[in-house]
């Protein structure tokens, strides 16, 4: 896919041509101090909330650009202000600090309606991280996820809105609070959008497992990891199949796993 053409880029008011920017799975673009992404799902809700929600010293969050007609969405475009920062995946207590107080700004929001109709492998793979769906998946899969399953018990805690992909989405500037974007919306725990990104930082960032031990006072600790790893796993499972789990992948959660078993009780 391309870049925004010239009617979005005229709907937003933007004159200088866009730049694709690095991550955002090559589908992201800069124009002056505006950012351009097509919509998904939850584009306008996300647009509604971010733009009501106060302003904090724990935590910022990209503010939504009106089109010039004073929509969120022109040809299935989206904009948002570009904010000042960088990514740094080595610095996920802080990461989850400021996701803590930004679910804490948004636990009183509703359940969005747009959750019930998303039909991707990451949809699915939460559903089934969550009983809700079953799977059977590939024999690589079925092998890793064995003892997860078997450990795995329901659990009792209050869900709300939450952000589900955090190591690589908080930004950091000098002087500022960390900055979360691109919020991918679920329905759960806040205890288990913490595991997800622990879960993250220690299969794929190097983290050590004291990142897991300084963050296990969150309810239901090891529940949440064991969800979080099959929701990741199944989400793999889907996109690539058995061979995902042939290279560096089964050694880099298979020690993961060992650790999230260790906190279920």
């Amino acid at each position: 896919m391309g870049g925004p053409c010239e009617e979005v880029m005229d709907a937003f008011g933007l004159t200088e041509p866009a730049v694709l920017l690095p991550g955002g799975q090559g589908e992201t673009w800069r124009s002056e101090a505006v950012v351009l992404k097509r919509v998904v799902s939850e584009s306008v809700w996300r647009a509604e909330v971010l733009d009501g929600l106060p302003e904090s010293e724990a935590f910022r969050v990209p503010r939504p650009v009106r089109s010039l007609r004073g929509e969120w969405v022109e040809f299935g475009w989206e904009a948002s202000e570009l904010l000042a920062g960088a990514t740094d995946v080595r610095r996920q207590d802080e990461v989850l600090t400021a996701a803590e107080a930004f679910h804490e700004a948004v636990a009183g929001l509703p359940r969005p309606g747009f959750l019930e109709g998303r039909d991707d492998p990451w949809s699915d793979g939460d559903r089934v991280a969550w009983g809700e769906q079953s799977y059977d998946g590939s024999p690589a899969y079925g092998e890793l996820t064995a003892p997860l399953v078997d450990a795995w018990r329901q659990v009792e805690l209050a869900e709300q809105v939450v952000h589900g992909d955090l190591p690589g989405n908080v930004m950091f500037a000098d002087g500022l609070p960390p900055a979360i974007i691109d919020w991918p919306v679920y329905w759960r725990p806040p205890s288990w959008a913490s595991a997800v990104a622990v879960a993250d930082a220690l299969c794929w960032y190097g983290a050590e497992p004291d990142l897991a031990a300084r963050w296990a006072h969150l309810p239901e600790w090891g529940q949440m990891l064991i969800r979080a790893l099959i929701y990741r796993m199944t989400t793999e499972d889907l996109v690539a199949g058995q061979d995902f789990w042939a290279g560096v992948a089964r050694t880099s959660y298979e020690p993961v796993i060992e650790l999230a078993l260790s906190y279920v009780g």
